[in-house]
């Protein structure tokens, strides 16, 4: 490698370096815009609760102090996150996010809970509320308050891809949601002497409960390792698409150690005449234009070689391609190389996974074999990981 294109790589690192940095500085930043928001707002509800005797006002309360701890743990997520590489963690500590993202997630879930039990004891047991024009005004203050931080975190979460801000901003949406519906159920009682809020908590409650199911589940799947999103797996091909001696790029992987951490490894295919050098500088140029463009780091470029100069191999690929292709399970074939000294065949399908994978191999293995029964033909049955 030369010392221009070491330059170029390390300046690419660099940047998402500072990227990175950054977007812990928004994180922090916004969560203690949230905790200083929150503080108040449990504040000024608790006195209203505990005077007017409104339980659904006291769980509006408590449940902006587990906004606050949410905040924090953000805080503490983000910092744990994004300590240096170690010996004992060479990628990074990023994934440290996706756990604090669940245990945000935990919380809300928790409130929740939290929140059904209360109402349905106060079902049970109905206490009459006191309700002042005071209080009334407070908790309408409130949900503009909630509504607007819920909108703000949210929408940050959303733009430094923060799955704990993402949490943390719905979950103050839903706080609004509660006082809304507090303040609903004061208005109700004081225009008829109906006390409503017990049940309208119930509701809530579930509504929460079911929200924080959602995340949680969001959540695993993230640490589980979902497929990507799909614009940036076309950008990552478009980007190796426009380099001269790629011929398609397939197979693309990426391996997530946290939020805009993403490694990869891809196979592509290039012209059977590319010697090992001229293949080698195509290698560094896609690392280096996929790290620039997309943020993604390629580990690993395997290579399919296709044939180019044998008319008679192409004709073939054109035949087998249009006979694989012909079932609705195959959803695309590369790979593919002749050797007609050898009489050996070889080609990659990506199958649905909506069908069995060895009946949709043995299917096509039967259909080529019997078109060319002179040919020791294998077929690979590649997994649908990426779009295509």
């Amino acid at each position: 490698m030369s010392e221009k294109e070491f330059n170029n790589i390390s300046g690419s690192e660099a940047s998402l370096q500072d990227q990175a940095a950054s977007r812990g500085k928004v994180i922090i930043r916004t969560s203690i815009i949230g905790i200083l928001a929150n503080l108040g707002l449990a504040a000024f509800k608790m006195v209203i609760g505990l005077a007017s005797n409104s339980i659904a006002v006291i769980l509006d309360a408590v449940n902006n102090m587990t906004d606050m701890l949410s905040s924090i743990i953000t805080i503490i997520g983000t910092r744990l996150a994004g300590k240096a590489p170690d010996k004992k963690h060479p990628l990074g500590h990023g994934r440290t996010e996706y756990i604090t993202a669940l245990l945000v997630a935990g919380i809300v879930l928790y409130a929740g809970l939290t929140s059904l039990v209360e109402s349905v004891k106060k079902i049970i047991t109905p206490e009459v509320a006191d309700y002042s024009i005071i209080s009334l005004i407070i908790i309408a203050a409130a949900v503009i308050v909630k509504l607007a931080l819920g909108h703000y975190v949210k929408a940050k979460g959303i733009e430094v891809n923060s799955g704990s801000l993402i949490a943390s901003g719905s979950d103050a949406t839903f706080d609004a949601l509660i006082s809304a519906s507090v303040l609903a159920s004061a208005v109700i009682f004081l225009a008829t002497g109906l006390s409503l809020e017990a049940y309208v908590g119930v509701m809530i409650s579930i509504f929460i409960i079911k929200s924080g199911i959602e995340m949680v589940l969001d959540t695993v799947s993230d640490i589980l390792g979902k497929r990507e999103d799909g614009e940036l797996v076309r950008r990552i091909k478009e980007v190796m698409a426009e380099d001269p001696d790629v011929q398609g790029a397939f197979d693309l992987i990426l391996y997530n150690y946290g939020p805009e951490m993403l490694y990869g490894s891809v196979h592509v295919e290039v012209k059977d005449t590319l010697t090992a050098a001229q293949i080698d500088e195509m290698d560094r140029r896609l690392v280096k234009s996929v790290l620039k463009e997309t943020g993604v780091y390629l580990t690993g470029i395997s290579i399919y070689s296709q044939n180019t100069s044998d008319q008679e191999a192409m004709d073939i690929r054109r035949k087998v391609l249009e006979t694989v292709m012909a079932h609705d399970y195959a959803l695309q074939m590369h790979g593919f190389y002749l050797n007609r000294e050898t009489r050996k065949m070889r080609f990659d399908v990506v199958l649905s996974f909506d069908y069995n994978r060895d009946d949709c191999i043995s299917e096509i293995y039967k259909e080529v074999s019997g078109m060319f029964p002179d040919y020791d033909i294998t077929v690979v049955p590649d997994l649908d990981i990426t779009d295509l």
